[in-house]
């Protein structure tokens, strides 16, 4: 019912057009991000990668401003993409005749209208920068090109001048008008006012391009969109200037989800885009990024994951497959027993009730230390939980470390043997090797045990990262036994996996024991 009234409300009251275009500007505004720079070859690549996915054209460079600019637009033209390539030229007759080298058939001409622009920039009147507009555009239009053109700074431009220059370029014969919001001033009231007007007063196909400096760059476009405009420039990543342009992926989504319109873009190769273009320029999506971010689609809170594992759409918006993307369940303190169950169902593990509980328990006390628990941290502390001893008749019950190099390392350590407290310290060549010589001196009674192997192991990067001690030990009777465990201290993850090595020893000692005084009684009756 709520979908029905957002649909009824959408066709009432929105100016939508019959057919939405997406100018692809990634490779030329996107790549003016700071600190970015693609070779000829990165822009063939995302260039193809852009076709495939559907765009309608490609802003593929600046033809005038380097011989590596000029190569890119002329290599991607000859590549016949279903996609049209466009050159960016200024109001300079050189500029188009790059542009027209390049074998180009669409240019994107811009000249900056502001008074900041006029008077600082260029240092042109108002009627010279609409005859060098017009004479730009008249000069490319005789050469066969089709013509888009740009207000710099239209936004920030006074309303009387800026009409009245988009007034002489349609009657100069533009194809598209482009309104730039180039410092990302507008909000969306702002942008419905503008757009609305311009909708009204030109029949020429209208054209926004976007910038992000106030976070509106997406809510402006989509705007812009329902007032009556055709096309969106956009990046891939919302890439660009400062903060960036219309996130390519953003507008694509909500116009296809939220607006329900039927887009010629094959929405699952979002995610793949956007992780190539994030690995060729080394510019990494937050993880909250909408759509592509590694956070889009990923649930730690009980109650989320409860809801997402009856029906996803329950605290999701789309599903992770339209864009390519895939479902995350974190593990933290706010995991609830669904979402541990569900990831031990993935990974095939099967835990008793008990075992189930000392790996939820252990989950939340990490998570309670801040840590987010991996799908390799979960495998590893249920496995260690599988392995570990069913019984432990050695308990660990304290630990003090003092270290430096004043003292040499010594441990205390207090162990519970058979219901029974020990304790005492002893000193070793480290904290670890302090520890486990305070443990054999604590059981010498109990039984004698040798370390034969040590191996430690870092889960995942990082100086955080939970630590994995496997370790093996043998007895005097030559009876050996593996130990395993899980901690996000190094010393403990060592203690713990000797003690339960010894406890499995400590087993089958007894079990020997027991087993040695039935086979005497038989023997006996």
């Amino acid at each position: 019912m709520y979908r029905q009234d957002i649909n009824i409300l959408k066709r009432d009251y929105m100016n939508l057009p019959e057919e939405i275009y997406f100018f692809d500007t990634t490779l030329r505004d996107g790549e003016q991000t700071p600190g970015v720079a693609l070779t000829v070859d990165e822009k063939i690549q995302i260039a193809q990668k852009l076709d495939d996915l559907g765009v309608d054209k490609i802003e593929a460079g600046f033809p005038a401003s380097s011989r590596g600019e000029f190569k890119a637009v002329k290599k991607i033209k000859s590549l016949d993409l279903d996609a049209t390539t466009v050159g960016l030229a200024r109001c300079v007759k050189s500029d188009i005749d790059s542009a027209l080298d390049t074998d180009i058939d669409y240019i994107h001409i811009f000249i900056g209208t502001s008074p900041l622009h006029r008077d600082y920039k260029l240092k042109m009147s108002k009627e010279t920068v609409i005859s060098t507009a017009v004479e730009a555009v008249e000069y490319a239009k005789d050469h066969g090109l089709c013509v888009e053109f740009s207000a710099e700074d239209a936004t920030r431009t006074e309303a009387e001048f800026l009409f009245s220059f988009y007034d002489e370029l349609v009657d100069a014969g533009i194809d598209f008008i482009n309104v730039p919001d180039t410092v990302g001033i507008l909000t969306p009231v702002m942008t419905r006012e503008l757009m609305s007007y311009m909708k009204y007063k030109y029949n020429t196909p209208i054209s926004v391009h976007f910038h992000n400096d106030f976070g509106l760059a997406t809510a402006n476009t989509l705007t812009a969109i329902e007032c009556g405009a055709c096309q969106a420039h956009v990046t891939v990543n919302g890439m660009g200037e400062r903060t960036g342009n219309s996130s390519l992926e953003e507008i694509v989504v909500a116009l296809h989800a939220a607006y329900q319109i039927d887009l010629n873009i094959d929405t699952s190769q979002l995610y793949s885009l956007s992780d190539f273009v994030g690995r060729l320029t080394g510019v990494k999506m937050p993880v909250n990024k909408p759509i592509v971010g590694d956070n889009a689609f990923a649930h730690e809170s009980g109650i989320h994951v409860h809801g997402i594992l009856k029906n996803s759409a329950t605290y999701e918006p789309i599903s992770p497959e339209l864009v390519g993307h895939s479902r995350k369940i974190i593990l933290g303190k706010h995991t609830g027993a669904n979402a541990l169950k569900s990831k031990l169902e993935e990974y095939h593990i099967d835990l008793n009730d008990n075992q189930f509980d000392k790996v939820f328990s252990q989950i939340k006390e990490l998570g309670d230390k801040g840590k987010c628990v991996t799908d390799d941290d979960l495998k590893a502390i249920a496995l260690t939980e599988l392995s570990s001893a069913r019984e432990t008749p050695i308990k660990l019950k304290g630990l003090g470390l003092l270290c430096g190099n004043i003292v040499s390392p010594t441990a205390t350590v207090k162990l519970e043997i058979d219901g029974v407290e020990k304790e005492t310290s002893e000193t070793g060549v480290g904290p670890i090797d302090a520890s486990l010589n305070a443990i054999r001196h604590l059981i010498k009674d109990t039984m004698h045990i040798e370390l034969e192997e040590y191996n430690l192991e870092a889960i995942n990067g990082g100086t955080d990262a939970l630590a994995d001690v496997f370790v093996i030990s043998s007895d005097k009777e030559g009876n050996k036994s593996t130990g395993r465990a899980i901690d996000d201290d190094v010393v403990m993850a060592s203690i713990l996996a000797v003690l339960d090595s010894i406890n499995k020893l400590l087993l089958i000692k007894r079990s020997s024991e027991e087993l040695s005084i039935k086979l005497k009684q038989s023997q006996e009756i």
